[in-house]
């Protein structure tokens, strides 16, 4: 009878979003290390949300695989789109001052793929998504949002975690999705994998 104890498996996230840490951290995991996977986020033309976010969660996985080799790998993606528009990160207070608005009073909707890379090779991915519907933002609900700085490093130019929390009127999905890590995905994800955490 074999009664060695199981390893502990090691996990490391190739994401630089403390939003993805908190949330692995609120289900009890907490990666052994964290390892941004630095790639370009430009769209491919006329693809569509869920294959932007899915081609990008799994070649930042891809990319934290060949770095941390004997490791599982966390890589997640998060798009927003109006309608087929998707809208990035933006780089500058005019960029986010324009989302926001064209968020305004409209349901858009977002979209978050995590893949994960087994230490053997094996990859898995999957999708969560949310439907989202923010109140009519008048000038100063989007001065205060933009002097809040949490438009930086957002899709969408918003963090629903935030301040922007408070003009949604409605949501439709995965919360944790908007947030930036579907928990539930996420954790089936590994343990279908064979990830053990202790």
């Amino acid at each position: 009878m074999n009664t060695r104890p199981q390893l502990r498996s090691t996990l490391v996230l190739a994401s630089a979003s403390p939003r993805r840490l908190d949330l692995l951290a609120q289900v009890g995991i907490i990666p052994d290390s964290i390892d941004p996977c630095d790639i370009d986020e430009t769209p491919l033309k006329d693809e569509t949300p869920r294959r932007a976010a899915g081609r990008l969660a799994l070649a930042k996985a891809v990319v934290g695989a060949a770095r941390n080799p004997g490791a599982f790998i966390v890589g997640a993606d998060t798009v927003v789109a109006v309608e087929r528009r998707l809208l990035g990160k933006p780089l500058t207070t005019d960029e986010a001052r324009v989302m926001l608005r064209r968020l305004s009073a409209r349901g858009h909707h977002v979209v978050t793929a995590v893949s994960v890379i087994a230490p053997d090779g094996r990859a898995a991915s999957r999708l969560a998504e949310a439907r989202v519907t923010m109140k009519r933002l008048a000038g100063p609900d989007i001065a205060r949002l933009l002097a809040s700085e949490e438009w930086r490093g957002a899709a969408g130019g918003y963090r629903i975690q935030g301040l922007a929390g408070g003009y949604v009127i409605r949501l439709v999905g995965s919360y944790t999705a908007v947030v930036g890590l579907p928990l539930y995905e996420t954790i089936g994800l590994l343990t279908g994998l064979g990830y053990a955490p202790a």
